[in-house]
């Protein structure tokens, strides 16, 4: 499910606001940079609705954040919902025992943790982030929270790469973007 395909003006509004940027962080990939998308608050504010929209009413208890860019978008969602936020962070951030994945990206490999006993077994999880590309972080972020026994209900991402695929790799898991990559 992807709101682009609907006829919302908001969602040309919160496309128009994402840069892109060649070349960045390596050479071949084009950046979508969504630091030009907070400077517009009603654009911020739109974004941040839509997902509270599609989620409210959903019996959703935690929405996981994948750092950095998924913390921008998970706590305000989390707030409107009335869910808890739980921040899927990158390797030694996190005090104490963690769930630990690795997986690959787009441009590399990489690893999140989260805390042990952040997430109950039985409670229904939302995974927040920024862009969708290969689909490696979203996979490891619904590893972690199935792992410690949460139901994860749906990802959902601000922007989706379709080229990459990334969807495909989710096991039929929902996905629900805003703008597809420019």
């Amino acid at each position: 499910m992807s709101a682009y395909q609907d006829n919302d003006p908001r969602i040309h509004a919160i496309q128009s606001r994402i840069r892109v940027v060649p070349n960045f962080p390596k050479p071949g990939i084009m950046f979508q940079d969504i630091t030009t998308l907070l400077l517009d608050h009603k654009a911020f504010k739109d974004t941040i609705d839509l997902f509270v929209d599609r989620y409210k009413g959903k019996n959703i208890s935690v929405v996981a954040g994948i750092e950095a860019r998924g913390f921008i978008f998970g706590p305000p969602i989390a707030l409107a919902i009335g869910a808890k936020f739980v921040p899927l962070r990158k390797p030694r951030k996190l005090p104490g025992k963690v769930y630990r994945q690795e997986y690959d990206l787009e441009y590399g490999s990489d690893c999140i943790e989260m805390h042990v006993g952040a997430v109950e077994p039985g409670e229904r999880a939302l995974v927040v982030d920024d862009l969708i590309a290969t689909g490696g972080t979203l996979c490891a972020a619904m590893n972690l929270l199935e792992r410690a026994g949460a139901e994860v209900i749906e990802c959902a991402c601000v922007i989706e790469i379709p080229e990459l695929k990334g969807r495909d790799r989710l096991n039929g898991k929902p996905l629900y973007v805003l703008v597809e990559s420019q």
